[in-house]
């Protein structure tokens, strides 16, 4: 069985963020300056996939994908990304964003954990 989530194992800030729909009176898409807005931030869990998991995942062809593990929390779903920390690229720092690939909703059924699958957003 795996090991519940604690307190303490929440080491990682994130931020889930939802597309902008923009529509006008007659629902038709309206551009805006804004591509995401910010849903919520919160605690996390990271954890590299391990074995089997692992190899599922490649079998996608999702080479990066990793498990986010945060409290139960509902209308999390994969048309949303979220932010984790910062990187360095050519000299600048940018946020590491993350595509949402699944979300496991109440992973025990007692409502304690939601476990969210996501690749890193990588150009090139």
């Amino acid at each position: 069985m795996a090991k519940r989530l604690q307190a303490n194992d929440l080491n990682r800030r994130i931020t889930i963020q939802r597309k902008v729909r923009d529509e006008d009176d007659a629902g038709y898409p309206i551009p805006s300056d804004k591509e995401w807005e910010d849903v919520i931030t919160l605690w996390a869990n990271r954890e590299p996939l391990r074995g089997r998991e692992f190899f599922a995942a490649a079998a996608a062809q999702s080479e990066s994908t990793v498990r986010y593990r945060i409290w139960y929390r509902s209308g999390i779903t994969a048309d949303m990304r979220f932010l984790d920390g910062k990187t360095v690229i050519n000299g600048e720092e940018h946020d590491r964003i993350y595509e949402i690939v699944t979300v496991l909703d109440d992973v025990f059924d007692d409502r304690t954990e939601t476990h969210i699958m996501a690749s890193e957003v990588t150009n090139g």
